[in-house]
């Protein structure tokens, strides 16, 4: 899915040190290559074309990297927009992504949210039946082009990572399918409302695997039949079939494909690739993971109980989910000398940490590597997707600069690497702003 080559990652590392975006001052820099995020809209538009006929929208879960230039960017490759909130939602407007290239799907929508999402002909996934009742209102009162659809939970089990897992037996998100009378009151609820057209499920992601994520479209599909043999007509016309796609941050080998999932599918539920039904997608952390790299200057070194420890600018901030869950969501740790060259050689077994005020806050522990010191560059491959976009301000620690590049020439070493900024570094008066500066004697009048 042209993921982030070496080569490429290599030359993007050199050159964000000569052009200057890394420093003693900035020590710490975020990195985007577009060339891999086209490539992976691409392979997934093409994986989905080569099993089905029938329409496809690809709506890139925004949650996963919720930056306007990326938006745009994935817009611009055929990729739309599944929004869970307001503030989604203007970033996919900002970006220039369609009403009609947006879905809407959130276990908590107001009326307002409803209310601007069908004046604006947005697609809604309603979560469950007491949304449902709320849409009736809606939709009685003003006429509106949004297609409508309702989450079901086929409770199909969970993956290895229970946080990310949607379609246990008491998920949050969606109606339980094998609950008591739950079936019975969705096809009743689909009967009942004509306009009621899409259905959709979503199983889970890291940690899921394909075959489960297959078995839970493959409920949503026996269920439209369903309904549509009840209704005696084909009411339903669009399956949402989630995202989810697992990303391997082992090595820069991208695994499984979309391709890989699109023939599951085409094996495991044929009937839904067979033109009668449109799909929509919604997959996220894999169109994007494998395409961002941090960068960090290692800014101290020392030795702590025999074990070397570098400490670096990038900890909990921007890897928030290793830091907390190390097990579940390890990062590799790559060394590069100061000008931004691999480092090689023999390895050291050593920590490496970031810059917040806790004992926990290490990128990875134990870790074999080349000996890091004072001045070094180590980067974080793999995070393209719920990481540096994501920023956990523990101690006020600031939003790093992210730069898009591209690289010309022949890309295997010798190539030009030109940088777009994505995102501007945070300032301390924006951090000032952001928490209360301009009302700084509230509590003391």
């Amino acid at each position: 899915m042209g993921g982030m080559a070496s080569p490429r990652r290599d030359l993007a590392v050199r050159a964000a040190v000569a052009q200057g975006l890394l420093t003693p001052g900035s020590p710490v820099v975020a990195l985007l290559d577009t060339a891999g995020i086209r490539a992976s809209a691409a392979a997934l538009t093409s994986a989905f074309a080569a099993v089905t006929q029938a329409g496809v929208l690809h709506a890139f879960a925004v949650k996963a990297a919720p930056l306007v230039p990326v938006l745009r960017l994935l817009a611009e490759a055929g990729i739309g927009a599944e929004v869970a909130s307001p503030g989604e939602l203007a970033l996919a407007r900002a970006a220039g992504v369609p009403p009609s290239r947006t879905v809407l799907d959130s276990p908590a929508k107001t009326p307002a949210e409803l209310r601007e999402a069908l004046a604006l002909g947005i697609a809604v996934n309603a979560d469950n039946l007491q949304e449902l009742a709320r849409i009736d209102a809606l939709v009685a009162s003003t006429p509106t082009a949004s297609p409508l659809g309702l989450r079901v939970n086929p409770q199909v089990g969970a993956g290895a990572i229970g946080a990310l897992s949607t379609a246990t037996a008491t998920s949050k998100f969606g109606v339980a399918l094998r609950d008591d009378g739950a079936r019975e009151a969705v096809v009743q609820a689909y009967l009942d409302r004509p306009w009621l057209t899409r259905l959709h499920t979503h199983t889970g992601s890291q940690g899921v695997p394909l075959t489960l994520m297959a078995e839970g479209v493959r409920a949503a599909y026996e269920l439209a039949e369903e309904i549509n043999t009840k209704a005696g007509r084909p009411q339903i016309d669009t399956l949402d079939i989630g995202g989810g796609l697992p990303v391997n941050f082992a090595s820069d080998e991208e695994t499984p494909t979309y391709a890989d999932y699109a023939r599951l599918l085409a094996g495991t539920v044929p009937g839904l690739l067979d033109g009668r039904y449109r799909l929509v997608t919604e997959f996220g952390r894999s169109l994007l993971a494998k395409h961002g790299t941090v960068l960090t200057r290692v800014e101290y070194t020392k030795t702590s109980g025999g074990r070397p420890i570098a400490v670096t600018h990038a900890g909990v901030q921007l890897a928030t989910r290793t830091v907390y869950a190390p097990e579940a969501w390890p990062l590799r740790i790559l060394a590069y000398d100061p000008e931004g060259r691999p480092r090689t050689g023999g390895t050291t077994v050593q920590d490496v940490a970031g810059p917040a005020c806790f004992a926990g806050d290490l990128l990875a522990a134990g870790r074999a590597l080349p000996l890091l010191h004072p001045g070094d560059v180590v980067a974080v491959p793999d995070t393209g997707a719920y990481a540096f976009a994501h920023h956990y301000a523990y101690n006020s620690l600031p939003r790093p600069a992210v730069h898009g590049f591209t690289v010309t020439g022949d890309g295997a070493g010798d190539g030009t690497v030109a940088f777009a900024l994505v995102r501007p570094a945070q300032t301390p008066e924006e951090l000032v702003a952001e928490a209360g500066g301009g009302h700084a004697d509230a509590l003391v009048r």
